[in-house]
């Protein structure tokens, strides 16, 4: 009994399993959801969407950008190896989220360097004399 429907294609949350880049099909499901996957360059809101081989999916594992080409659809979650068979990875270098130039969806946001958070209440009182003095 093959999952995949007639017309060679098989829904992209399932696909996405049986490539092993999610845990669970629900995990899958709700990347999906969110906006997560990009598939040929447009933002992807169901998990039910058609993905048919020579798709290109781009989406973040962790910190990491990864791009990938559908070849087979497949017919179950095997082990890895049999999984790796499912795509043709086109990804990047390994870069951090926000070492990506152009993130694949949003503008960049402000940042705050590591470590400095809300002042301390000593601190606020200190910039308020600061303040005051001028």
């Amino acid at each position: 009994m093959t999952k995949e429907l007639p017309g060679g294609k098989i829904r992209m949350d399932k696909w996405l399993w049986y490539a092993r880049f999610y845990k669970t099909r629900s995990l899958a499901s709700k990347a999906c959801q969110a906006g997560h996957i990009i598939l040929n360059g447009k933002s992807v809101s169901k998990a039910s969407v058609m993905v048919v081989t020579g798709d290109r999916l781009q989406f973040f594992q962790g910190p990491h950008l990864r791009v990938v080409e559908v070849l087979v659809l497949g017919e179950r979650r095997g082990p890895a190896p049999e999984a790796q068979l499912l795509y043709a990875d086109h990804s990047p270098p390994r870069m951090a989220k926000k070492e990506v130039a152009s993130d694949i969806r949003t503008a960049p946001v402000a940042e705050r360097s590591s470590g400095s958070g809300r002042p301390t209440k000593a601190e606020r009182r200190a910039t308020d004399r600061l303040r005051s003095d001028e």
